[in-house]
């Protein structure tokens, strides 16, 4: 059974990202600006423009061009820069483990401080407690990650200069970039943790447990929070793509070495391979990552069926 749902499962995602690298190639052509001009400049001979375009392999039909991108891709060959004329694959090496590290972080920070708002929430609901962390939680949500970085940037690292402004400079560089990250993921994971926790909390087994004289950190732990685990799990999952989402503009804002801030360079210089090749791979990353939380749901609850 796993098998088969394993299969069927790959191959949806095949299909997804074959239409979602289609519908980029298709949008990147249609936006304005010729990356031949961005390279020689407006002022170049039309003669030297052709001579590039056709070196590029810019001059022959979208169509033709769409298929020679997907044969290299079945080839695992993802093209090369049209300005720095290295290998995408390469310049994608180079830029993964920047942004691995920041989402890493990031994930990190929001479960440290999503857990404890959303368990104490729940344990003293209607309080000033639980109040305060919806409070948290939804000034979270509201504020966006390119008004947070900004914001960041001038209270820690103008103002008090407790961090570095911008740059991948050690442990202390990463700190606000995964805050910005962070801070949204924790307030929507904070209301899920909340909401689960408060329906786990009304059910039988807790009673029982309480009880046989369990302390409440063992009721809470080892009972309640395992079984609310699922939803936030799902949370986790279908959010890890807005995480890298969101990665785009903070690394931008932080000019952290990343995937994101590679994809809006390429985006100002028109050089399509590098474009697709990000979006291509934070769309596996995101299908991955789905298919992974998935396959946790029956290693948490064995009632889930994988068909």
């Amino acid at each position: 059974m796993f098998l088969n749902y394993l299969i069927k499962r790959l191959f949806s995602a095949a299909f997804v990202l074959l239409g979602i690298t289609t519908l980029v190639f298709l949008l990147i052509h249609l936006v304005p600006g010729d990356p031949v001009e961005v390279m020689l400049g407006e002022t170049a001979r039309s003669a030297d423009r052709e001579a590039l375009r056709q070196a590029l392999g810019l001059d022959l039909p979208v169509l033709q061009q769409w298929w020679q991108y997907l044969m290299g891709i079945a080839h695992f060959d993802l093209g090369e820069s049209l300005h720095s004329k290295r290998a995408v694959s390469q310049l994608l090496i180079e830029r993964l483990p920047a942004t691995a590290i920041l989402s890493i972080a990031s994930m990190l920070i929001a479960i440290i401080i999503a857990l404890p708002l959303g368990i104490m929430a729940a344990v003293y609901k209607d309080s000033i407690w639980d109040r305060l962390a919806m409070m948290t939680a939804m000034l979270g949500v509201s504020i966006p990650n390119f008004v947070m970085g900004p914001l960041l940037i001038l209270i820690f690292a103008l103002w008090l200069g407790w961090f570095p402004v911008s740059g991948k400079e050690g442990f202390a560089s990463l700190i606000l970039p995964a805050l910005t990250l962070g801070t949204a993921l924790a307030a929507i994971l904070s209301r899920m943790v909340r909401a689960s926790m408060l329906e786990v909390l009304q059910e039988d087994y807790i009673r029982a447990a309480r009880a046989r004289g369990l302390t409440e950190c063992h009721v809470l732990g080892l009972h309640a929070l395992r079984n609310a685990a699922l939803p936030v799990i799902t949370i986790l999952g279908m959010q890890f793509g807005a995480l890298l989402a969101g990665a785009v503009i903070t690394e931008t804002i932080f000019a952290w070495p990343g995937i994101g801030q590679l994809m809006i360079e390429s985006i100002q210089k028109r050089d399509y391979p590098i474009v697709q090749a990000c979006v291509l791979l934070i769309s596996f990353t995101y299908v991955l990552v789905n298919l992974l939380t998935d396959i946790l749901y029956t290693t948490l609850d064995p009632r889930v069926k994988l068909d």
